[in-house]
């Protein structure tokens, strides 16, 4: 499974409206777990088993709860079972199609 998710808070009380340092606890987690994975700018990508994923954006969320009143938590999902290594492969078979063109 691939789950896509975005984390943050609301109600930090930040001048800069800034959420850095709330997505850097986050994404720290995300590393941490040893879970292929992948952070852009908008989006941090796990995989592993429904359980895996589940759990480290849960421990995620969590990370993020003291920086701020209320958290937002935006989640995407792709479930094919049988299938693993889709984090990157997923983009191969992207590049791949881009190049025939």
């Amino acid at each position: 499974m691939l789950l896509a998710f975005s984390v943050a808070p609301s109600g930090t009380g930040r001048a800069d409206a800034s959420v850095h340092d709330a997505v850097a606890a986050a994404v720290k987690v995300v590393r941490d777990s040893g879970l292929p994975n992948r952070t852009s700018s908008m989006f941090t990508e796990i995989e592993g088993t429904w359980d895996e994923v589940f759990d480290v954006a849960k421990r995620a969320t969590e990370a993020v709860e003291p920086f701020g009143s209320r958290v937002s938590l935006v989640i995407k999902a792709d479930i094919r079972p049988g299938h693993t290594g889709e984090i990157t492969g997923k983009l191969e078979r992207l590049e791949q199609a881009i190049d025939e063109l």
